[in-house]
C-alpha cells in the first residue's frame, strides 16, 4: 500500500526509487483539492470527514455523463452511486476508510471520457472508478484503466461491445446490454405483431450493436428486416424515417435510439398517430428519459432491468431511502438508472470487506464469482457475475406503458421477465477476450 505525505519535503522510504507514474501517483492525493482539471472540469471534491482519521479515506472516481445526450441518466446514476456510498459512511466506511469521491462530467464523449480517467488515476489517486452511460465514453474510460490497474465499473452503458469484445479485466458491466433486453421482447413482439421488421437505428456504436442483434434474433426466429434506417446522433426532426415506415408498412419497429433522441421520437411518433397502427419495441426505457412525460407518451414493449412498482422484498424500504436521500429532485421515485448505479457500488463495498483488501487483483478474483441473492438485488432471481465477460447476469422485465396506474408515477406495466440464463449474450461470450493477470498492473490504493 503506498505513503502519502501530506506535508513536508522529505520523500516516504522508497519514494526515490519510483518510477514518475508511480511518483505521479503518490503526489494524488497532495492536489486532490484542486477546483479545476484544464478543460476537463468542473472537479468537485466530496470530503465529508476530516482528514485527522487515522486511515487515509477511500477516494471513488465519478465519471458520469452529466451532460450531452445521456445527460439525464447520468445525473441519476450519480445520485445512486453517492446514496449507496452515504450508506456505507453511515456504517464506518469501509475497512474503516471513510469513502470520499472525485467527480467529473465525461459529457458523453471519448476524447473526454479518456482524459477524465487518465487524471483521475495519475493525478487524483482514485481507487476505484464507477459511471458510464454514454458507451463510447464507457469505452474509453475502461481502457485507461485497464492500462494502470483500476478497477472501473461501467454502471449503465448497455452497448453489447462492452462484455464483447470491448471488455477488460479490471471492467465490470452492471446493466443488461442490447442483445439482453432485445432477447427478451422480441419473440412476444414477433408472435403479437408479425413477422416482418423495420429497424430504427442510432448512427454509433450503441445503436449499431443493439440492432445487429435484435437483427440476429429476428431472424434466427424466423422473422424479416425488410429495411434498416439510420439516424444520426441529435437527431430532433424522424419525420422523414416515419414517412418511409408507413411506406414499408412493417409489423414491428425496433428502435435502438436513446436519450434525448427517444424523447423526441416518441412525441413525434404520439404525434404522427403511429404509436397503435404498429408493434413499437424499443431495446429499453431509461428512467429518467420517460419520467414525466407522461403516460400517452409510452408506447410499445421495451425492457428493464428493474422497477419500483415490484412487489419485493426491499422494494419499498428501498423506495423510502431514496426519497429521504432526493427529496426535492424532480424523479420522485427511483428508477433502473438509479439502481444500476447503487447496486454496483454496494457490491464493490461487499467484495472490498470480503476480502479484506483494496488490491484489485484481489477484488477481481472476487468480483469475478459474484453471485447476488435475489433479496439483495430485489429482483425475482439470483444474479451472477460471469467471468468469462465480466457482465452481471441478471433478470431483464418486459414492460408497457401503464394504462391502469395504481399512482401518478406507476408508468410501468411489467409484463413478464426472463431469467438470467435466458437471456445471456452468446455472442459476448465468443469475442471477449480478457487480459491475463499477469498482463493486468497491480494496484492498490
Amino acid at each position: 500500500m503506498s505513503t502519502h505525505q501530506h506535508s513536508g519535503s522529505t520523500l516516504p522510504q522508497g519514494e526515490a526509487m519510483l518510477s514518475p507514474v508511480q511518483k505521479q501517483r503518490r503526489q494524488l492525493i497532495r492536489g486532490v483539492g484542486a477546483a479545476t482539471l484544464g478543460c476537463f472540469g468542473p472537479w468537485s471534491v466530496h470530503r465529508a470527514w476530516a482528514q485527522a482519521r487515522n486511515k487515509k479515506p477511500l477516494l471513488i472516481g465519478l465519471s458520469t455523463d452529466d451532460t450531452g445526450q445521456y445527460g439525464l441518466s447520468g445525473q441519476d446514476e450519480q445520485r445512486g452511486i453517492l446514496m449507496a456510498i452515504a450508506e456505507v459512511n453511515e456504517r464506518g466506511g469501509v475497512l474503516g476508510r471513510r469513502v470520499e469521491t472525485v467527480h467529473a462530467d465525461t459529457g458523453g464523449d471519448a476524447a473526454k471520457a479518456a482524459a477524465v480517467a487518465t487524471s483521475m488515476i495519475t493525478e487524483k489517486e482514485v481507487a476505484f472508478m464507477l459511471g458510464g452511460v454514454h458507451s463510447g465514453a464507457a469505452n474509453a474510460i475502461s481502457k485507461v484503466a485497464q492500462k494502470y490497474g483500476c478497477i472501473y465499473f461501467n454502471t449503465n452503458s448497455s452497448s453489447p461491445t462492452e462484455a464483447g469484445k470491448d471488455c477488460h479485466r479490471v471492467k465490470f458491466v452492471w446493466d443488461g446490454n442490447g442483445t439482453n433486453f432485445s432477447t427478451s421482447v422480441v419473440k412476444g413482439a414477433m408472435t403479437g405483431f408479425g413477422r416482418n421488421w423495420v429497424l430504427l437505428t442510432s448512427d454509433y456504436l450503441w445503436g449499431h450493436n443493439t440492432a445487429k442483434g435484435i437483427r440476429g434474433i429476428v431472424e434466427s426466429n424466423g422473422g424479416k428486416v425488410v429495411e434498416e434506417l439510420l439516424v444520426p446522433q441529435n437527431t430532433r426532426d424522424f419525420s422523414a424515417q416515419l414517412e418511409k415506415i408507413k411506406k414499408l408498412n412493417p409489423g414491428v419497429i425496433a428502435t435502438a435510439v436513446g436519450g434525448e433522441d427517444l424523447k423526441a421520437l416518441r412525441e413525434q411518433v404520439r404525434k404522427a398517430g403511429l404509436d397503435r397502427s404498429f408493434g413499437w419495441i424499443n431495446n429499453q426505457a431509461d428512467w429518467p428519459d420517460v419520467y414525466g412525460l407522461g403516460r400517452e407518451a409510452m408506447f410499445g414493449i421495451f425492457g428493464t432491468t428493474w422497477y419500483w412498482g415490484l412487489g419485493l422484498p426491499g422494494v419499498k424500504e428501498f423506495v423510502g431511502r431514496y426519497q429521504r436521500a432526493n427529496a426535492g429532485y424532480r424523479i420522485k421515485v427511483p428508477g433502473n438508472v438509479f439502481y444500476n448505479g447503487y447496486m454496483a457500488t454496494h457490491e464493490l463495498f461487499g467484495a472490498i470487506e470480503r476480502t479484506g483488501s483494496t488490491n484489485n487483483l484481489k477484488i477481481i478474483r472476487e468480483l469475478e464469482n459474484l453471485k447476488v441473492p435475489a433479496v439483495r438485488r430485489m429482483q425475482h432471481e439470483d444474479a451472477y457475475m460471469n467471468p468469462v465477460t465480466h457482465q452481471l447476469q441478471q433478470n431483464i422485465y418486459m414492460a408497457s406503458y401503464n394504462a391502469f396506474p395504481k399512482q401518478d408515477d406507476d408508468i410501468f406495466r411489467i409484463l413478464g421477465r426472463l431469467r438470467p440464463d435466458e437471456v445471456e449474450d452468446k455472442d459476448s461470450l465468443q469475442q471477449c477476450k480478457l487480459e491475463s493477470y499477469a498482463l493486468t498492473p497491480t494496484y492498490e490504493p
